[in-house]
């Protein structure tokens, strides 16, 4: 199964979640994958250990991709010390829940900073790069809430949104030169955030969903792992919902 051998993927947010759970996956495919963190190195260097012990390669690299300067030292950092990126994947994302009536300029700037603006710069780091190569893939982790929107959380939908314009926009822009860029909106997925819901919340949200469970990480992860590999060579400008059907 290795589709992905000889490629190098980055993935920022890489140290736990879905992140961890795509690192993982891309490296059982045959990439060699750069754990991106900002400050659990912990997590990050755990994560490679088990993806070594599971006979592939990583790499836990530091870099904090809400500003421009931050974004292009990580890929910089990247593309000198393991190789040229030919996947990257923008997982890193924070949530500051609540209603729009008290939610602070602060929380609403951090959300977006964080999840859209830090997609924005990795990918206009490393755009130059792809564009020399004539190749790449990017995958752009948005949400359902991107699509549909969520009571208490007008800043995350905000930056989940603009992760599905930057994606159209991006395939357009980039798609001459063989870079392809899609999105996954996974659904509500089992993570340390989700382990916080009430029973009541929980069960809505199963009501809501047709195949009746909560999402695992490893399912976003099989999905990223297809939409970057030559199995996905003419899809380009999409966005895959890993809902369990929630968005129908």
């Amino acid at each position: 199964m290795g589709e992905l051998d000889g490629r190098v993927a980055l993935v920022t947010g890489g140290s736990r979640g879905i992140g961890a759970a795509i690192c993982t996956e891309l490296a059982a495919a045959g990439a060699t994958v750069a754990v991106n963190y900002v400050r659990n190195a912990e997590a990050a260097e755990r994560v490679c250990s088990e993806i070594a012990a599971a006979g592939g390669t990583a790499h836990a690299v530091p870099g904090d991709v809400s500003s421009s300067e931050g974004a292009r030292a990580l890929v910089a950092g990247v593309e000198e010390s393991i190789g040229p990126i030919d996947i990257l994947v923008n997982n890193a994302g924070i949530t500051r829940d609540n209603l729009i009536m008290k939610l602070s300029a602060e929380d609403w700037q951090e959300v977006i900073d964080t999840n859209l603006a830090g997609a924005f710069f990795t990918c206009q780091a490393l755009s130059r790069p792809m564009l020399k190569r004539r190749s790449g893939s990017i995958v752009n982790v948005s949400s359902v809430v991107g699509v549909h929107g969520n009571a208490g959380q007008t800043n995350y939908a905000a930056s989940k949104a603009g992760l599905l314009g930057l994606t159209k926009a991006l395939a357009k822009e980039l798609g001459g030169r063989g870079i392809r860029v899609n999105a996954i909106a996974p659904g509500y997925i089992t993570t340390e955030i989700t382990a916080g819901l009430p029973d009541g919340a929980r069960e809505a949200i199963l009501a809501g969903t047709p195949l009746g469970r909560l999402g695992e990480p490893s399912d976003v992860a099989r999905a990223v792992r297809f939409l970057v590999s030559d199995a996905a060579s003419f899809i380009t400008g999409d966005v895959l919902a890993v809902d369990g059907g929630l968005g129908i």
